[in-house]
């Protein structure tokens, strides 16, 4: 398949060169290099630990010297240099040049005899430390897809300036995230007519990300063909497994006796109309996958129900700081030993203390699928083991999840907190139709 002129998804990837940190130039920076030719010892040291502890006092020495200024005029003469400072360490003479980045000093311009005094660097702080996941500028986002899926228009509005990056699976996204080929991964988990998405849900529990913030997308379907093309010359459309559900209704009532047939993704299904120019064929896509492959819009607005949403989640290598300011849902993932016997106890927890739950989804424990439990007189019984997903409105910093948590922890064998974010809490309104509309077209307010 041929690929147009925008940028393809990420199919494998590389491990990036590590990154250079800079230092400003009135820091001290000490690089430790092992090497058997770097350094040449007079005495016949550098064979022992003895003399490499040697060497590491000498170098803590000449940084010690070196971030104390003397004054000759007020010492009353020299000090004999840093190499008569240090005369031996544990009983080697030494006279070594380790070739240490000297401290720039600021002098005045009259003459050498005042020194400004070295100004202490500002501590970071947490702000420093954890942005606001609203903040998208210059961020490397990652998600599934090629561009125009509703994936990228999710990851523009939880990062707004961000740069997109497509990748052709999950796990792609997941890994260049780990691997700092992104900051930050944005990918479906739930929608409001399709249910959760289960790949999703267990490479959250393979990789080590943290949630980091959600967004909810308005899903707006349109019938997409090359230019020209009309709708009763159609016999096949092509979409996601999922979009072709949410529009069989809508298709059926345009009139089109069309064969359905799935492909990966929405926009992909666009791109593959364009690049190998099938004038038979329609995608089920967004507005934005027609203007970016010259398709046109057959059909506006056709999913079955205006109450389409699909949720994602902010995936980052470091968790947030939770905060009780504002609205906040909190993702667990646990598992106990003696299977859904603990559920009771687990949700009882919550409910305890006033907790709202928003999901609970369970999904197949991998390592223990099955547990078995003889029994001498009916024979051997045979339970699935799960996993247990669960979303609540709460926040880490508040005292109530933390006790809760701790009660849980006590009856589960496994539990882990998948991120403690803040809530989408942007308006929405579903797109309104007009019944009366003979093609059952839906205008889209965004």
């Amino acid at each position: 398949m041929q690929s147009l002129s925008t940028p393809s998804p990420i199919k494998s990837l590389i491990r990036p060169r590590p990154r250079v940190t800079r230092a400003s130039p009135n820091k001290l920076v000490l690089q430790c290099i092992y090497r058997s030719d770097s350094v040449s010892f007079p005495n016949g040291v550098g064979s022992n630990r003895a003399d490499w502890q040697s060497s590491c006092a000498i170098l803590a020495s000449k940084v010690v010297a070196q971030q104390q200024p003397i004054d000759k005029s007020i010492n009353g003469g020299d000090s004999g240099g840093v190499a008569d400072h240090v005369a031996a360490v544990n009983g080697h003479k030494t006279s070594v040049d380790l070739n240490l980045v000297p401290i720039e000093k600021a002098t005045s311009n009259s003459n050498n005899s005042s020194i400004k005094p070295h100004q202490p660097q500002k501590p970071l702080t947490i702000t420093d430390l954890c942005p606001a996941p609203t903040h998208g500028s210059q961020l490397r986002v990652a998600y599934q897809g090629v561009p125009g899926a509703y994936s990228e228009a999710a990851a523009g509005k939880a990062y707004p300036n961000c740069e997109a990056i497509p990748c052709d699976q999950f796990e792609v996204a997941f890994q260049a995230v780990e691997l700092w080929i992104a900051d930050r991964a944005v990918l479906p988990v739930e929608n409001s007519l399709g249910g959760s998405i289960h790949r999703n849900y267990d490479l959250l529990l393979r990789h080590r990300l943290h949630i980091v913030g959600e967004v909810q997308l308005p899903v707006h379907h349109c019938l997409l063909a090359l230019p020209g093309v009309r709708k009763e010359y159609v016999n096949r459309v092509i979409s996601h497994p999922q979009a072709l559900a949410q529009c069989e209704l809508t298709l059926t009532k345009l009139g089109l006796q069309v064969v359905r047939e799935a492909v990966d993704d929405t926009a992909g299904a666009a791109e593959y109309i364009a690049a190998n120019n099938l004038r038979d064929t329609a995608a089920i896509a967004s507005a934005r996958a027609a203007e970016l492959y010259g398709l046109q819009v057959l059909a506006d607005g056709i999913q079955d129900d205006s109450s389409n949403v699909t949720r994602f989640v902010m995936l980052a290598r470091e968790p947030i700081i939770p905060r009780t300011d504002r609205p906040f849902r909190t993702s667990i993932v646990f598992a106990h030993d003696k299977g859904t016997s603990v559920l009771f106890k687990v949700l009882s927890a919550f409910a305890f203390r006033n907790i709202s739950l928003t999901k609970i989804e369970s999904r197949p424990h991998r390592n223990r699928p099955i547990r078995l439990v003889d029994d001498a007189n009916v024979g051997t019984a045979k339970h699935f083991e799960y996993m247990f997903y669960v979303d609540f409105e709460a926040s880490m910093a508040e005292v109530r999840a933390q006790n809760a948590l701790a009660e849980v922890q006590e009856f589960t064998s496994f539990l882990r907190v998948l991120g403690s974010y803040p809530m989408d809490m942007t308006p929405w309104c579903p797109s309104r139709g007009d019944d009366d509309d003979d093609g059952g077209n839906e205008k889209n307010p965004f």
